[in-house]
C-alpha cells in the first residue's frame, strides 16, 4: 500500500470516528433532554390544568381568594387591629375587586370581619353590598396584566397600575398586608384571559 492510500484510509477512519462521536453525543443529549423533560411533563399532567381553575374574577375564584386570605397569617393577624374594627358598625369591611379589561365580568366582593381575634374573610363572591362607604370599605380595579404583575402597592398606585377608592391613610399604614393581599390575587389559581 502506498503512502497516499494510507493517508486517505486514516482520514476516512478519522471521519467515521468523528461522525460516530457526534452522533453519540447527539443521542446522549436527546436522551438526557427527554429524561429532564419527563418529570416536568409528569408534573404538568398531574398538576391542576388552567382550564380546571375558575375564571379570574369569577364568584368561584372569589371564594378561593377568601379561603386563601384565611390561610395567610399576615392578613389574618396584622389586620386584626384598628383596620378590621373600622367597619362603620356593620361588623365587616367590604373589599370590591374588578378587572377593567373584563367589561362583561361583574366585580366580586370579599367581606372581612374580626373573628376570634383574627381578621377573617367571611364571604367571597358576587356583589352583596352595592353602596360602599369609602371611610372603611375598599374598591380596587386594574387591568388583567396589572393584576397578574402587581408589585409594591405603593408604586402600583403611584403609577396608576392599581386604581383604588377607600380610606387612604388606613391603607398607607398597612402596606405590608396590602402587598400580601395583592400577591394572593395573582397566586390564587385562575383561568386568566390573555392580556
Amino acid at each position: 500500500m502506498e503512502r497516499g492510500d494510507s493517508d486517505m484510509e486514516e482520514r476516512s477512519m478519522f471521519k467515521k470516528m468523528t461522525m460516530a462521536a457526534i452522533l453519540g453525543l447527539a443521542l446522549a443529549g436527546s436522551t438526557m433532554a427527554a429524561a429532564v423533560d419527563a418529570p416536568t411533563a409528569a408534573a404538568t399532567s398531574t398538576a391542576q390544568s388552567p382550564a380546571a381553575a375558575p375564571a379570574f374574577m369569577s364568584s368561584a375564584w372569589a371564594q378561593n381568594l377568601c379561603t386563601a386570605w384565611n390561610n395567610n397569617s399576615t392578613l389574618t393577624q396584622k389586620l386584626a387591629n384598628s383596620w378590621a374594627k373600622n367597619n362603620g358598625g356593620k361588623g365587616y369591611k367590604v373589599m370590591e375587586l374588578s378587572d377593567s379589561d373584563m367589561k362583561t365580568t361583574p366585580p366580586v366582593q370579599l367581606e372581612i370581619a374580626l373573628k376570634g381575634g383574627k381578621a377573617e374573610c367571611v364571604y367571597g363572591g358576587p356583589i352583596k353590598v352595592t353602596k360602599l362607604n369609602y371611610s372603611y370599605d375598599y374598591k380596587m380595579w386594574a387591568t388583567t396584566h396589572n393584576w397578574q404583575h402587581m408589585g409594591s402597592p405603593m408604586i402600583a398606585m403611584m403609577w396608576g397600575d392599581l386604581k383604588f377608592k377607600g380610606p387612604k391613610m388606613e391603607a398607607m399604614e398597612n402596606m405590608g398586608p396590602f402587598a400580601a393581599f395583592l400577591k394572593l390575587i395573582k397566586d390564587v389559581p385562575a383561568t386568566v384571559p390573555a392580556s
